[in-house]
């Protein structure tokens, strides 16, 4: 399956030799935490720059609407650098409300399927601590002070509203996080008070999961019915977070490394769930890295003529159908991209714009063909600004790497997945197809 693009000379996208990536020095270091290795940086941190020629500015647009479910190569439309000047998302000024948020965990808490103003209004300026850390030296801090007192004082406002958001079921639990989270505010002002500026983000860290796990704790059940024609598949209703190992074959400096990555079935529980159900059939231990060429690093296709997942039970390659969920609505739209539906400024719930963001590989002319071939975004060009990517709403985001991603830009091809294995939100997949005989 190939994507076109007039005037663009042929690629083998599978082989990154074509675009060499400068290499740089780091190390792993193992931690015992939930067993994850961490693979911590050294002095060089990986350059994310743009596209610098009109060649490649081309590439990245051919590798925006052609993340496809084979090893892809162009030759192409007429109009194409006409395409890749005026994007096909008009007035994209109006998706831009603020700087971009590119931070994995912030995506995750900002998409769950919740409606406590109180909750947001403490979640903001603890979130905004990561802007504050941009000021020079200690003056930081004093920004950081803000936020916490800020985030203090619409909790101890709105504390009533947010315990009454608790789901029943949850509610002990959802009480105990906001003990935490109260004391981890203190703590962040004895970190203030102390000067200690290295603190503040790891302290931030935590009790932005505390936040996370009050909101976690409005959720009620799974919010909506997924349509009939799909409602028998795997389909993850909730979420759940996934290790997947890597062996690197070529770096003395790295041998292996654990993503860990969180699947958000809340707003994507197709595609998760599918992803889930190959997980749980270890489709994707063994298997190598097929593509990784500084934009993105992909997997998924298995050995053979196949080009996705051929379940036992039909002999079928099982497909997905494109699963998009727009901020506002209660449901994904399915098997249409939001181009099609003519929502051009419409935002998406799960945007492409951390680095990480997993997403499914689909032929490019058929919406509902994604079945086994998956791919972590690297970087942002010219055509796949944060906020204004014109990647949200073709391809259906269904996770993000949430630990080591900075480490998926040093994957290549031949590289190998050891395992992925669930560690957390198993119960939420139903429809195992996995547990079923043959």
């Amino acid at each position: 399956m190939a994507a076109s693009f007039a005037s663009v000379p042929t690629f083998s996208f599978v082989n990154s030799s074509r675009f060499p990536r400068k290499r740089f020095d780091f190390s792993c270091s193992k931690k015992t935490l939930d067993d994850v290795r961490s693979c911590s940086s050294g002095n060089n941190k990986q350059e994310r720059g743009a596209f610098s020629s009109l060649k490649e500015c081309a590439l990245s647009l051919a590798l925006s609407v052609g993340l496809i479910s084979a090893v892809p190569s162009i030759s192409s439309p007429p109009d194409a650098y006409a395409v890749a000047a005026n994007p096909a998302i008009p007035d994209v000024s109006v998706l831009i409300s603020g700087p971009p948020i590119k931070d994995p965990g912030a995506l995750l808490r900002y998409a769950l399927p919740i409606d406590n103003k109180a909750i947001r209004e403490v979640q903001k300026p603890l979130e905004d601590i990561t802007d504050s850390l941009k000021i020079a030296g200690v003056k930081a801090l004093d920004s950081v002070e803000r936020n916490v007192r800020q985030a203090s004082r619409s909790l101890q406002q709105g504390k009533t509203m947010i315990v009454a958001g608790f789901a029943e079921s949850k509610k002990d639990h959802g009480n105990e996080m906001i003990e935490k989270l109260e004391a981890g505010m203190q703590d962040m002002l004895k970190i203030v008070e102390d000067r200690k500026r290295d603190a503040v983000a790891p302290k931030q860290k935590e009790i932005l999961k505390y936040v996370g796990g009050i909101e976690e704790d409005m959720v009620d059940g799974f919010p909506y019915e997924v349509p009939e024609e799909y409602r028998n598949m795997p389909l993850l209703k909730g979420r759940a977070s996934v290790d997947m190992k890597v062996k690197i074959k070529d770096n003395p400096n790295l041998e292996e490394c654990v993503f860990r990555i969180v699947l958000d079935g809340y707003n994507a529980p197709v595609t998760a769930g599918n992803f889930v159900d190959l997980v749980e059939r270890h489709f994707y231990d063994g298997m190598e890295i097929q593509r990784s060429d500084g934009f993105v690093v992909q997997t998924g296709d298995p050995e053979g003529p196949a080009e996705g997942f051929i379940d036992p039970s039909t002999e079928k390659t099982r497909t997905v159908p494109l699963e998009i969920m727009v901020t506002g609505k209660k449901t994904p739209f399915y098997g249409s991209t939001l181009e099609e539906l003519g929502l051009y400024k419409a935002q998406v719930m799960l945007p492409f714009n951390a680095f990480g963001t997993m997403a499914m590989a689909r032929e490019e002319f058929e919406n509902d063909s994604g079945s086994s071939q998956v791919f972590w975004l690297l970087k942002e060009s010219e055509l796949t600004p944060s906020n204004s990517n014109i990647l949200d709403g073709r391809y259906a985001v269904f996770g993000y790497v949430t630990d080591n991603e900075d480490f998926l830009a040093d994957l290549k091809v031949g590289d190998v997945i050891e395992s992925i294995q669930v560690v957390s939100g198993l119960e939420n997949l139903a429809n195992p197809s996995y547990k079923i005989a043959g």
